[in-house]
């Protein structure tokens, strides 16, 4: 929720109504400092004050944060991105304790994990759009501020009723992770689910402001069709759970990455709710499987799972997502908002050119062992 809470309030915020594009941009960047800079202090707080003590503070910090939010004046810049600098510091920090807390499941079945991960994680984006489109209309935006701020209240809570706390994990040998981060098919693997986040988020920031600026929707409609982006991920994720034993995982992702570039033909060049509609459900669709399969792809690449290791990870992938982000609000000052969608289906061509050159590399190494 946290991590889709600034693509849903946009509209909120008014900025459907201008074309400050750059200041958009600032924001998400604001945010992913914050993010980048929460990983080193998980890192050192973890081993320290424990697992739980970390969520709780994640919680509390974020439920502060958007109540300082709630009362920030309509114009007020500054104030807003302090904000989200503070709000993906708890992100971050909320990140890193939960990749020590789910240790033992992943250890068991990386690839349902990642699939499990992936689905909450878009179940949570989904409870956000339709949060905010919900009470767009209902209530005032300090309004709507407060009643996101009470969801990490109660976990804050309920973090501080758990009655055990999980070991955590010692970080790796310096030269077990060199020597694994040296694979150029690791380094692949890392490239494409940087790019693969970062196609993702590209159209959560930022697609209800295209929608409505693009085809002239109320802000409450768009968020309803960011929610549908949200749902067709979560449901394209179930299914890919069910699929992953009977399909070859290669030819699920590239039937992933070319539905979603028909999507994004098809929501560039829409001009009707119906275009809309079907590009965002190829856009879900197609990448729902991508995710969880690169996550099993990584798991298998490396001799032991260490979360923060795998911290380190997927919050490098993720600001990658976020600084593509941001830079969309400078691509759209400079070409308009229409030029948005060409991040991530550029991001999803160079994904499908990666995903064909690490099958071609497992490919010749498989028969390197056989021979």
């Amino acid at each position: 929720m946290l991590f889709a809470f600034l693509g849903a309030i946009l509209p909120a915020w008014g900025y459907h109504l201008t074309e400050l594009y750059s200041r958009v941009g600032n924001y998400f960047i604001a945010f992913n400092i914050g993010l980048f800079l929460a990983n080193r202090l998980s890192a050192w707080l973890l081993p320290r004050k424990g697992i739980r003590w970390c969520l709780r503070l994640a919680c509390v910090l974020a439920c502060a944060t958007l109540l300082g939010l709630a009362y920030a004046p309509m114009t007020g810049f500054a104030w807003r991105t302090a904000g989200l600098l503070l709000l993906g510091a708890s992100t971050g920090l909320l990140h890193g304790a939960i990749f020590q807390a789910i240790t033992p499941i992943y250890r068991h079945d990386p690839a349902a994990t990642g699939n499990l991960a992936g689905i909450f994680f878009g179940a949570g984006s989904l409870a956000m759009a339709l949060l905010v489109a919900g009470t767009y209309y209902a209530y005032t935006v300090p309004a709507i501020l407060m009643l996101i701020a009470v969801i990490p209240g109660l976990f804050a809570v309920w973090y501080s009723r758990v009655p055990n706390d999980v070991a955590v994990s010692p970080m790796p040998k310096l030269s077990e992770t060199i020597k694994d981060l040296r694979s150029p098919m690791a380094i692949q693997l890392g490239v494409v689910l940087m790019m693969q986040c970062a196609n993702e988020w590209s159209v959560g920031g930022w697609l209800a402001l295209f929608l409505t600026q693009r085809l002239g929707v109320s802000p409450s409609s768009s968020l309803f069709f960011l929610s549908l982006y949200y749902g067709s991920l979560v449901l394209g994720r179930i299914a890919a759970q069910a699929v992953l034993p009977a399909m070859r995982h290669g030819k699920l992702l590239m039937i992933g990455c070319v539905a979603a570039t028909l999507g994004f033909v098809i929501l560039t060049f829409t001009d009707n709710r119906f275009g809309v509609i079907s590009g965002i459900l190829f856009v879900g669709i197609g990448f729902a499987p991508v995710y969880p399969l690169l996550a099993e792809r990584i798991g298998g690449r490396f001799p032991y799972y260490d979360p923060a290791l795998y911290h380190g990870i997927f919050t490098v992938a993720f600001a990658g997502a976020l600084l593509a982000t941001g830079a969309q609000g400078y691509l759209a000052a400079s070409f308009g908002i229409r030029s948005v969608l060409m991040v991530p289906l550029a991001g999803t061509i160079v994904v499908s050119l990666l995903l064909v050159a690490i099958w071609i590399e497992q490919k010749i190494s498989n028969m390197g062992q056989k021979s």
